[in-house]
């Protein structure tokens, strides 16, 4: 029998690929490339695939017990792990995920770099940024990302290629040319075995402002597949 769409979701999803690609156009050199994860927290993998059937490539994954339950469910697609990861929780995802965007400490990036290790391979990771000081987030303070990005340099199986960031939700673009600035700056340092890539940042809120800032991941969850239950 075959199962049914979930059109609201595959509508969504086409929506937020087309404002991305509009912001895109409208911000963006022609060369440039700005793309859509689809951030999976708490939909069902068949929902998932149905969204990769209409074109999706990229999934960002926020809970390693989630995640587990349904990967070997997904069809083909691009996986990133984009939560809070604690490093007891590290060795479940070191070789199903391409880039991990939440290493925030040299404690943690240790851990990725030692597994990564054992596995024989080599993990992109992204340096999350607290840019807005809050709290009741993870991320590095920008005063300290310099030398995340430089203790991360020494490891040999792990490649900071690029930072993270989730901004207050208040004036986010001010957060976001904060980010962009720290970007270039940190690009310019030249360090070993870093290069700055990628800049994740902008989700269902704000996406279209985040690519104007840099942006050349967003990550949109609520606004394809509609509110958290």
């Amino acid at each position: 029998m075959m199962r049914k769409v979930n059109s609201l979701a595959v509508e969504g999803f086409k929506r937020v690929r087309y404002n991305v690609a509009e912001a895109k156009a409208k911000y963006r050199r022609e060369d440039e490339t700005v793309r859509l994860m689809v951030v999976t927290k708490t939909v069902p993998y068949e929902t998932v695939n149905q969204v990769i059937d209409a074109g999706a490539e990229l999934l960002g994954e926020n809970r390693v017990q989630e995640y587990l339950e349904k990967k070997d469910f997904y069809k083909e697609a691009e996986v990133h792990f984009i939560g809070r990861l604690q490093t007891n929780k590290v060795k479940y995802i070191i070789d199903n995920v391409k880039c991990i965007h939440s290493v925030d400490s040299i404690r943690l990036a240790g851990e990725i770099d030692k597994l990564a290790a054992k596995k024989g391979i080599v993990i992109n990771v992204l340096a999350e940024v607290n840019i807005g000081g809050e709290k009741s987030k993870g991320g590095v303070v920008p005063e300290m990302v310099e030398d995340l990005a430089y203790g991360i340099s020494e490891l040999e199986n792990i490649r900071l290629c690029g930072l993270m960031t989730i901004p207050p939700p208040e004036n986010s673009e001010v957060y976001f040319d904060k980010m962009q600035a720290l970007f270039h700056t940190l690009g310019s340092k030249k360090i070993r075995n870093v290069s700055m890539d990628i800049l994740s940042m902008g989700m269902s809120a704000d996406y279209v402002e985040a690519i104007k800032h840099g942006a050349n991941i967003v990550r949109v969850g609520s606004g394809i597949f509609g509110a958290r239950k």
